[in-house]
């Protein structure tokens, strides 16, 4: 386990490598590596682990009963899933967690973290302060996204969307988490319409991509 790495994350922000360790062992934490496109949780189903990307990334999806798919985020190395419903006994899944590369996770048993012990309490309680923000943050995320699917035309989705990203990483020059379709599938457009919408965006001088990485141009009349 990269211990000073597991430090620098969100979740345990504010503690030290041996806090870290003894942490893990009190709360029965494990780790599992997956393959590309494997799923990790299944709508559906019930848990008791937050999982924790140490490396690689995965994809949080809604299906209907139809089987259409919309990504609804991205958790990359660092960042957390699931906590909301490990937090809840009982409480099924409403989506499908899926990874995007290889990826490593740790596992971390949700209602040992939140109880206070008295071997490290106060590493507990530091614990439960950074999931309150995580989640905090979440929800702005999910509001986001109601914000970027909340146009009607494909270009003003995108608009949104790539606006934000390019507000995020301080530049116009950026990359985002998605390939095409999973771009589609997050803001909820088919795939070669999004496809189109982006070549004709592209004649315009508005943007240029390649693959993932796409850079804003100056508005031109």
């Amino acid at each position: 386990m990269n211990f000073p790495f597991l430090c620098t994350t969100p979740l345990f922000h504010g503690t030290d490598p041996e806090e870290a360790e003894a942490m893990l062992r009190c709360m029965g934490a494990y780790t599992r590596r997956y393959g590309r496109q494997e799923t990790v949780y299944h709508m559906g189903e019930t848990v008791q682990n937050l999982g924790l990307i140490l490396s690689g990334g995965a994809n949080i999806e809604a299906d209907d009963a139809w089987g259409n798919r919309s990504i609804l985020s991205h958790v990359g190395a660092g960042q957390i899933f699931a906590e909301t419903y490990a937090c809840i006994p009982g409480q099924p899944l409403l989506v499908t967690v899926t990874a995007t590369e290889e990826t490593e996770i740790l596992f971390l048993n949700t209602a040992k973290l939140l109880q206070t012990c008295t071997s490290a309490c106060a590493h507990h309680s530091r614990l439960i302060q950074n999931l309150l923000q995580i989640s905090a943050r979440k929800n702005l995320a999910l509001s986001q996204r109601m914000l970027h699917t909340a146009p009607k035309t494909i270009r003003g989705r995108l608009l949104s969307y790539l606006s934000q990203q390019a507000l995020e990483a301080g530049s116009r020059r950026f990359a985002i988490p998605f390939d095409r379709q999973q771009l589609a599938d997050y803001l909820g457009v088919d795939r070669s319409a999004l496809s189109s919408e982006l070549s004709k965006m592209g004649k315009e001088g508005l943007l240029q991509c390649r693959k993932n990485v796409f850079e804003l141009k100056e508005h031109v009349e």
